[in-house]
């Protein structure tokens, strides 16, 4: 039923006459942007004007689920059901606009139906009749919609390179996001992984600000401007991702010039590509918790940034104020807080004492009601533009469901084009001149190791559950990697030994004897990590498990050759354990599809294309990026010998020999305001095809502020057939290579600068206009 059937009278008819007013303007402008954006405001307004203190309040209020459902939020009766009591406290006496969340655990298309109906209808009868505006975290996928297609987790999109794939993989969310009757998805995370220990580090696009704003974009457009658009969320601003400790949500120290040269700009390409919300950093910066903190929130995002939809908080945040920060004395201090801050909605999510809160505020004068204006109009016309007035917010047809035939392609190739293969050495057990991958030969191959029989270290946290770790939720009929092996290779090829990751020296003499036994071709060893999220996933070391180095160094002393396969959110360093492994494949988090992707890269049935998003460390305390400084090279013998780690920031082979030359520039002159062209020469000496990331690079000679070795400035993923050769082009306006100075502008200064490609490097000079 429409949303304006369903008001009183009174507010019908100041709808009815509201929207002759909008009908008069559209004609008046028809087929103008403008036109749009009146009808827009007006009818906003028009809802605007008929809220009390107490709707707008609502308005900014967000609930979890679990807070209106049956039992407590942590502990839900099940099958769950929305609780009368509580929809009516929440939604009729308290006007709540917001719910969030699946109540613990995914569900099906149905149950989501029943329960957003559910709180449409209680939303229907409040006084205003506003739609509730409902979210959830669908970040690879939709992960909680039972059944649904699960791709690659944010780490593993990065390493495709492919921002049409990422567009079309959101597209696809999007599609099964909305059937499900849910329009506000909280992804993607445009944050930076700089540093592997955080527990977030999989949930970004890695550490290179330029890469994680072209696929941050990518994201955001297929939410919103595909078939079926949802409501994407930019996460988490700003600075979360570099603690000091490498913890979540502990304290950070971000200079403002190191903020807006690497933090910002990801967010502000994302911004500049319409993202309808943003989600705030739940931890501190500088001594100041993001929540609280104006400058960041208001300041810079919305008068520099030039950010005009919805601020939410992140879970519980406003409250932790309090209880964590500790820099307001009660919850109302720690409202206001928020609100003068800049944060339109609450992620409260468990009470209603937010609501209470900034009501009080608003009576006592500290809060105006202007000030709620300024939120509530933001959120209704996210609203609006979602269609939640046309619609009620009621879900769709069941009948409308997208086929999984039609969306599960994307994924798939995703999760193909993620698989990252960092070494290929050893000998191949047939063609005895060539490295042991792509595998052939007719002999066994021996698959073990923690996270090769298990779906849930496939996909991650943020699946199925909030940890991603109860297999009761996992996607039937979606292979593990040795079941994915099995298939590809044969059952009668394979021998396995599956291990937990607390397997003991028992468990390791039981895989050595048990290889001694089958004397296998080689080993396919599944490394890495169990699912985790946020703070239950701080660590103390980051070195991959000793038990884990203990099992590689207990095969390779059985001579047989080992395939080691990295299935984990961030890299761990394993250098004393490195040079015993024949092939290392890096598969990050791949999703329902990765076992197979992992097992057609072993087989030689795809040839792998993936590219490292972040720099890997070869010990635990040298997390450096490829980014660095020239004075982080200098080693304790005064060489420049200090960076080296593991694998580096865009390394990646595959099974043809590619080759670079003729790296040139258009001219070696440029102004300030030119546009720059660079042209590279890649050849395919092979006969198979391949898919080559080529990557830019920037090197500034000298500057005013210690310029970085390296700096990203283009790449482009490139196709070519068997022995072809390609001349690749890039366009790159000088103004492209700015940074920002000592006094916070973003400037490119006169002189001279590289530009490499591969191990090829040109000298450029820019001058002043």
């Amino acid at each position: 039923m429409n949303w304006k059937i369903r008001k009183s009278m009174k507010q019908t008819e100041q709808a009815i006459l509201v929207l002759i007013a909008v009908f008069f303007l559209a004609g008046c402008n028809a087929g103008s942007p403008s036109g749009s954006d009146q009808i827009e405001t007006a009818f906003v307004d028009s809802i605007l004007t008929t809220l009390t203190v107490q709707d707008k309040v609502g308005e900014m209020t967000q609930l979890t689920l679990g807070a209106i459902a049956v039992g407590s939020p942590y502990n839900l009766v099940e099958p769950q059901e929305l609780d009368t009591a509580k929809v009516r406290k929440a939604l009729l006496d308290y006007r709540v606009g917001s719910i969030l969340n699946c109540g613990n655990h995914e569900h099906s298309p149905e149950k989501w139906h029943e329960f957003i109906s559910g709180i449409q209808t209680a939303a229907a009868s409040k006084s205003s009749g506003i739609p509730v505006l409902y979210g959830v975290d669908a970040i690879h996928g939709a992960t909680y919609t039972a059944g649904a297609i699960l791709g690659p987790q944010q780490i593993g999109l990065a390493a495709t390179w492919n921002t049409e794939l990422v567009r079309a993989g959101a597209e696809n969310t999007a599609k099964e996001v909305a059937a499900s009757g849910i329009p506000w998805n909280f992804s993607p995370v445009v944050d930076l992984g700089r540093d592997p220990r955080w527990p977030r580090f999989w949930e970004t696009f890695g550490e290179d600000p330029y890469l994680a704003g072209q696929m941050g974009v990518a994201m955001v457009s297929g939410f919103q401007d595909g078939p079926s658009p949802i409501a994407a969320t930019l996460k988490h601003f700003l600075g979360y991702g570099l603690t000091l400790s490498g913890k979540d949500r502990t304290p950070a120290w971000i200079p403002e010039r190191q903020l807006r040269e690497y933090f910002v700009p990801s967010f502000q390409a994302c911004v500049d590509a319409g993202a309808m919300s943003i989600m705030v950093n739940s931890g501190e910066m500088n001594g100041i918790p993001v929540h609280s903190n104006k400058t960041i929130l208001t300041d810079l995002l919305r008068d520099e940034m030039g950010f005009e939809g919805v601020v939410v908080s992140d879970w519980e945040d406003v409250k932790y104020l309090v209880t964590r920060h500790r820099i307001a004395h009660d919850y109302k201090e720690a409202a206001r807080m928020a609100v003068e801050a800049g944060i339109d909605m609450a992620m409260v999510p468990l009470d209603l004492e937010f609501s209470d809160a900034l009501i009080e505020l608003v009576e006592e004068g500290t809060i105006s009601e202007q000030r709620l204006d300024v939120s509530v109009r933001r959120i209704l016309t996210m609203k609006y533009r979602l269609g939640l007035f046309e619609t009620g917010g009621f879900p769709p047809s069941l009948d409308t469901y997208p086929l999984k035939e039609s969306l599960e392609g994307s994924a798939a190739l995703a999760a193909l084009q993620s698989i990252t293969l960092l070494k290929n050495e050893g000998q191949h057990a047939v063609f005895t001149d060539q490295p042991i991958l792509p595998l052939g030969g007719k002999g066994t191959v021996f698959v073990t190791g923690p996270t090769a029989h298990s779906l849930n270290a496939l996909n991650g946290g943020w699946t199925g559950t909030w940890q991603g770790m109860d297999p009761t939720y996992n996607t039937p009929g979606r292979p593990t990697l040795v079941e994915a092996i099995e298939s590809r290779f044969g059952s009668d090829r394979i021998a396995r030994e599956d291990l937990t990751m607390e397997f003991t020296d028992d468990d390791i003499e039981r895989v050595v004897k048990s290889i001694r036994r089958t004397r296998p071709e080689c080993v396919v060893l599944g490394l890495g990590e169990m699912p985790y999220t946020e703070i239950v996933g701080n660590i103390d070391d980051i070195s991959l498990f000793a038990n884990q180095k203990a099992l590689v160094r207990a095969i390779h002393a059985t001579g047989t050759p080992i395939i080691a396969v990295f299935i984990e959110g961030r890299p761990r360093p394993f250098a004393d354990v490195e040079p015993m492994m024949d092939a290392i494949v890096m598969a990050y988090l791949p999703g329902d599809y990765g076992g197979d992707a992992i097992a057609q890269v072993l087989d030689g049935s795809f040839n792998p294309s993936g590219r490292l998003p972040f720099t890997w460390p070869r010990f635990a305390s040298t997390h450096m990026t490829y980014d660095h400084k020239y004075t982080e090279q200098i080693g304790t013998q005064f060489g420049t010998d200090a960076f080296n780690p593991q694998f580096q920031f865009g390394d990646g082979l595959n099974y043809s020999h590619v080759t670079y030359s003729n790296l040139q520039s258009a001219q070696t002159e440029y102004a300030m305001n030119d546009v720059m062209e660079f042209t590279v020469t890649i050849t395919n000496a092979s006969d198979r095809s391949v898919a080559e990331v080529v990557h830019l690079f920037s090197q500034d000679s000298v500057a005013t502020i210690t310029p970085s070795v390296n700096r990203l400035r283009a790449f482009q993923r490139v196709t070519l057939n068997p022995n072809e050769t390609k001349e690749v082009r890039f366009e790159l306006g000088v103004q492209e290579l700015a940074f920002i100075n000592r006094d916070l502008d973003r400037v490119v200064e006169p002189g001279s600068f590289g530009i490499r490609v591969k191990d090829d490097v040109i000298g450029i000079h820019i001058h002043s206009n």
